[in-house]
C-alpha cells in the first residue's frame, strides 16, 4: 500500500481535531473529486510499520480527538490489508478515540463481512456524485454519499 499524505492536526475530515491519512490509489475517478492526485496506485509514500507507529504517536496527543483514513480508497483491495491493520493498531492502542473511514464502496453491498469494520466507529459511504454535489452536508460532498454509526454488536 502506499499513502498520499498524513495531516497531523485535521479540522475537516471528522469531529474535533485529528490525523488524518490519505491513502493513495483509486479505480472509482468520480468526476469533481477533490483528491485526484490520490487515484494513481504508484504514487505518493510506501506505507509501513514505521508510517503505523508514526500516526500512532500522533494519535497520541490529548487534543487528537480520532483518526480519518480517506483517499484516494482506503478498503480498494489493494489497501484495505494496510488500513485495516492501522485500525486494529490504532484501537487497540486508543480505545476510546474514535475511527472514521471515507469509502467510496456501499456499507450494505460492499463492507459486510470485513474485519476493519471491527475497529470503525463511522464509515461514509458512496462515491462521490458531482449532480449531487451539496457544501452544506457535514462530513461528505454529495447527498448520495452516507455517515454511517458502526454497530459493534
Amino acid at each position: 500500500m502506499r499513502y498520499s499524505k498524513i495531516r497531523k492536526m485535521d479540522i475537516s475530515n471528522g469531529p474535533g481535531v485529528r490525523v488524518s491519512l490519505f491513502v493513495q490509489g483509486c479505480t472509482f475517478n468520480c468526476k469533481g473529486c477533490f483528491n485526484k492526485e490520490t487515484h494513481d496506485f504508484n504514487g505518493g509514500k510506501e506505507f509501513t510499520d514505521e508510517s503505523i507507529n508514526h500516526i500512532l504517536d500522533l494519535c497520541e496527543n490529548e487534543n487528537i480527538e480520532g483518526l480519518s483514513i480517506l483517499g484516494g480508497e482506503p478498503l480498494h483491495p489493494k489497501n484495505i490489508e494496510g488500513t485495516t491493520k492501522l485500525a486494529k493498531a490504532f484501537k487497540e492502542k486508543m480505545p476510546n478515540k474514535n475511527l472514521w473511514i471515507w469509502t467510496g464502496y456501499s456499507f450494505d453491498k460492499d463492507l459486510q463481512g470485513k474485519e476493519i469494520l471491527n475497529y470503525a466507529d463511522v464509515v461514509v459511504d458512496g462515491q462521490f456524485v458531482e449532480e449531487l454535489k451539496n457544501p452544506t452536508l457535514e462530513w461528505r460532498g454529495s447527498s448520495n454519499q452516507r455517515v454511517i454509526k458502526v454497530s459493534k454488536e
